[in-house]
Order: structure tokens, then sequence, then C-alpha cells
């Protein structure tokens, strides 16, 4: 007997990126006490309204299958969303709910790519893209960014590994970078996928989340509409992380067709969870910048403290509940720093290589401990930082 081949091809025989995760639960397990900055998870639980309202529905014998694309008062009030943060037309027949936002991605892909085909994405990349891509049998193709241009895609990069490609995926505001794309690049992305013929694949689940700058969907573009695909998602915006739900935002024809593979794969998301997304989705703009405040708070508390500093360049974050810093001034690798910073200090962040090539020499930190600890985990960081300078 033989594990099928696509398995592999998805792991691409590497690393997935997570050991100094995995090494800090067995310390938090033993005991130890870590400050934990690894993870996008936020630091408070889903509101207890929302839990009512899910509750509430199971408890009215919302419970049993849920088939399709999605109840059509919850895909309405996701297409209402979309339309008033893209400026374009939303239909609810554009709209598919899905088991979450890493469902979406699988799905659209899915519905995108054939065996053989290649698949489109930026380095670096938040740790699942490659292999979601992998996973349709495609293969996953990086577009390179720099440091030193704060991460941004460039149109003619974006051309120079297009050759062959059916799909282009994206993420504003940026995991891991916390970078926002301004409206130059993303017109630069929308030239390129027009010159290229590719469909252009937004995840934008970091869309209430923008400290500086405006969210732009490139689905707002001239022409892009027709060949932009938007993934959201109820964890980040509703710290909902558990409930997995999430949607796809997509020409009719082809939101049908993810539609077809729902129904083929995970049946639908459970109408309890659906109901309790709508009644959060009804909280409004008010709530959901209450969720993003803490990480609003600790961005400006990283910045204070790193400020000055000669070991470590923060990339400019403009959203997300990510920082992105330049270690490569102490001599050591991505790696390196957060095994040794981990050992000696007991902070954990998340190398940039666990990210992909272009991070290598920097850390991702995660905004998702309480005020006080994140300042202490910053502080000592910081100070270890220049410890391990030449």
């Amino acid at each position: 007997m033989r594990i099928a081949d696509r398995i592999g091809h998805i792991t691409g025989g590497g690393s997935d990126g997570w050991e100094i995760y995995y090494r800090t639960r067995e310390m938090i397990a033993a005991g130890e006490r870590v400050l934990t900055l690894t993870i996008g998870e936020h630091d408070i639980r889903t509101d207890r309204r929302i839990l009512d309202a899910m509750h509430a529905s199971a408890a009215a014998g919302n419970t049993g299958y849920a088939f399709g694309p999605g109840n059509r008062n919850l895909r309405e009030a996701i297409a209402s969303r979309t339309e008033a943060r893209t400026g374009h037309p939303t239909s609810w027949k554009n709209v598919v709910v899905t088991p979450g936002g890493q469902s979406a991605l699988f799905a659209t892909h899915m519905a995108l790519l054939d065996a053989g085909d290649v698949g489109l994405h930026c380095d670096p990349f938040y740790a699942t893209y490659p292999g979601t891509i992998r996973a349709t049998g495609a293969h996953a193709r990086r577009v390179p960014t720099t440091s030193d241009r704060d991460f941004l895609p460039h149109e003619g990069d974006i051309l120079a590994r297009a050759t062959g490609a059916k799909t282009l995926l994206i993420n504003t505001p940026n995991n891991p970078t916390g970078v926002v794309y301004d409206r130059a690049t993303l017109e630069g992305i929308a030239r390129a996928a027009v010159t290229a013929d590719l469909w252009l694949i937004s995840d934008e689940v970091y869309d209430t989340q923008v400290w500086q700058g405006d969210h732009i969907s490139p689905r707002t573009l001239p022409g892009m509409a027709d060949r932009t695909i938007v993934i959201g998602s109820m964890s980040k915006s509703h710290a909902m992380t558990g409930s997995r739900l999430g949607w796809v935002v997509a020409p009719e024809p082809l939101a049908e067709a993810i539609a077809t593979l729902a129904t083929n794969t995970t049946y639908g998301v459970p109408a309890f969870i659906q109901d309790a997304a709508l009644f959060a989705l009804k909280l409004g703009d008010g709530f959901e910048a209450e969720i993003a405040a803490p990480f609003r708070r600790r961005r400006e508390i990283a910045l204070r403290v790193l400020q000055g500093s000669n070991a470590i360049r923060t990339i400019p974050s403009s959203g997300a509940m990510y920082l992105m810093l330049d270690i490569r001034a102490t001599g050591l690798s991505g790696n390196a720093f957060a095994n040794k910073l981990l050992d000696e200090e007991r902070i954990a962040v998340m190398p940039g290589e666990s990210f992909g090539d272009a991070s290598a020499g920097h850390l991702r930190v995660a905004l998702t401990i309480a005020d006080d600890q994140f300042e202490e985990a910053l502080t000592r960081l910081a100070a270890f930082a220049e410890r391990q300078l030449p």
C-alpha cells in the first residue's frame, strides 16, 4: 500500500516552517513561562454575544446538513459588506460561504488550476500558500519581493515569472510583513494580471486591520472585477478563528463552480455557525474596530520600543497583527536568532525563513499577547539583538 503522490507534492518535500512554534508549545506544556509572539491568534476569545447567538440557533434546531454555498441571508450580508468596501456591485450570487478562509483559498485554486498548471504567489508568503496551490496538482511559483522595497510586489517581477501561469495570489494587508499594498502597487499588479491573462486571487482577511493608509481591494480597479476573486473570513475581523467561517466573492460562473466543489467536499458550513456570523456582521464597523484596537496599540508600543535600535530595522507596518523585523545587522539568520532568543530569553517569534527566501534574516512578531507582556517581550528582544551585534 502507498500514499498518493499528491500528498508529497503538497508539502514540496521541505519543512512546514513551524518548528519554533512546536518547541514553544512543548516548553509551555512543561511549565515554562514563554512570551509567545508566534501565531496570529487573538488573545481575546469570541464575544459572548456571538456565542449566545450560535447557541440559540443550535438550540432552535439548526443542526442539520447545511448543503450548498451558504444561507442566502448570510450571503446577502457578505455581498453588502463587500460592495460597501470595494465600491463594486456585488450580488449574493457572487458569494460562496466556506469553512474558513483556508478552505476558500483551497476551493478557489481547485476551481481554477489543473494538474501541471502554474499558480503564482508572492515571497514572503503565509505558510499554507504554496501547499494550497500544489494541492490542486499545479506547481507553485514564487514572485520575489525585497526588504529594501518593503516587500511590495512589482509588475515586472510578476511578468518575468508569469509564463504558463494561470493565477496570482496576493495578500493585503499582508501576513507575514504587516505591509498594506498602496494604489500604485495594486495598479502594477492589475496591469500584470491583464497582460499575462491571470486570475487575481486577493486574500483580504485582514481588511479591518489597517493602521496607516487605506485598504484597497484590486476588485475596485478598472477592468479587474471580472478577473478578481476576494477571499474573506470572520476569523481576524471578529475573533472567530475556531468557528471556521470564510467566503469567496467571485464572478457568478466561478462562484457556481466553487459551490459544486463544496457539495463534494465540505458539504457546507453548519447553519448555527452561519447564523452566528450573520449576527456578528450586524454588530457593524464599530465592533470590528474594537477587535482590531489591541493590535493598533501594540504596533505603537513596538515602534516606540524599537525606535533608534542599531540592531533592528522595522519594515513599515501599516496593517495586520504582525511586525516584520530586519535583524541582518546582527549577522544571524532568522532561524538562528529565533532559536537563540527562545533558548536564552524564553521569547518565541517566527523566523523569516518560515515564510520564504525573501524574508531570510528577518523575524515575524505577532502582536497577540497582553500589552504589558508585549512591551516586556519587545524590550528584551531589542536588548538581546543589541548584544548580538558583531
